[in-house]
């Protein structure tokens, strides 16, 4: 593996860059690239950022956000991945990734999962409670002093990640990487309200309905959401507003690992997992060919919802302790 003074004296040198993000883009993922794409314009590098889908309306407030490509527009020299842990991670811009690291393109990687493949020929993981803390880092070595709008984005990637500071991995080095955005004009409350707690009545409704259906199991250890396309389509939703729904079952006292089930279509789920500590959700996770972090991590299941339930089910109880 690389260091990020590396990575730092190899992204300097560069003259042109196309950024790209993991499918269905969290705050982290964003901010991880837009503040790198701040830098590299900083110095005057051209870059651009790529998703393969929408942008969450979300983290809409951010100056920028509304630029962010679903493909590459520029023949850049390098192709940067961040937090992303493997290239299937990119979607459907995976074929545009792969496409130019078969014509030689300078490939970086830069993330924090601990399931992350390498798959680059500059790879710089370390588990940190965001990939924002990384990214930080990264700039300050490439000798960018944040400006506010930068400084925003870091902070969004810390604070969604973290769950608001919240999560097991946090740490001193995160409130220290906190508390320097803060520094550059980051406002934690502003973000906070944007990412956290603003939202739609639409979404209240779909939140109240999923939360009163929650399916408890393994003596009130295991709880798990169902979220359907049929209530996403009466409320006049899109995925994206699933996010957060996974959270709530870690209030519940007995629960150690929650589960938040989106249906994408029919017979395909996208499985959220969230752990108290106890159950290694990346392993679980790693059964299905997902992966992700020890406290939070993601897999799809490919059948019906019972079915998959039933697997999942499973996995979790083989990893309880007894």
């Amino acid at each position: 593996m690389n260091t990020l003074s590396e990575i730092a004296d190899v992204l300097r040198r560069l003259k042109s860059a196309v950024i790209f993000t993991h499918m269905r883009p969290d705050g982290d993922a964003l901010g991880s690239a837009m503040a790198l794409h701040r830098a590299l314009f900083m110095l005057n590098i051209r870059s651009e950022v790529v998703n393969e889908g929408d942008i969450p309306e979300k983290f809409l407030f951010l100056e920028g956000m509304n630029s962010i490509r679903r493909a590459p527009t520029i023949d850049a020299e390098a192709y940067i991945c961040v937090d992303s842990s493997d290239e299937a991670r990119l979607g459907y811009a995976q074929a545009a990734f792969a496409a130019g690291a078969k014509k030689g393109k300078v490939t970086v990687n830069i993330d924090h999962h601990i399931s992350n493949t390498r798959f680059c020929k500059y790879n710089f993981v370390r588990l940190r409670a965001s990939n924002c803390e990384n990214i930080a880092e990264l700039i300050a070595l490439m000798g960018v002093k944040p400006d506010k709008l930068l400084a925003s984005y870091l902070l969004t990637g810390m604070v969604t990640d973290s769950g608001g500071f919240s999560h097991g991995d946090v740490n001193g080095d995160t409130f220290r990487a906190a508390a320097a955005t803060a520094d550059a004009g980051a406002d934690v409350g502003a973000i906070t309200y944007e990412v956290f707690k603003k939202q739609p009545k639409a979404r209240a409704k779909l939140y109240a309905e999923v939360i009163s259906k929650l399916r408890y199991d393994l003596d009130d250890r295991l709880v798990t959401a169902l979220v359907t396309q049929s209530q996403l389509a009466k409320y006049g939703l899109k995925q994206d507003a699933t996010e957060g729904i996974v959270d709530f079952g870690l209030s519940v006292a007995p629960v150690e690992v929650s589960v938040c089930m989106m249906e994408v279509k029919k017979g395909q789920y996208k499985a959220s997992l969230r752990s108290k500590g106890a159950v290694n959700v990346n392993e679980v996770a790693g059964v299905f060919g997902g992966g992700g972090h020890v406290l939070a991590s993601g897999c799809m299941f490919f059948g019906s919802f019972e079915e998959a339930y039933d697997r999942l089910r499973y996995a979790v109880a083989q990893r309880l302790p007894q």
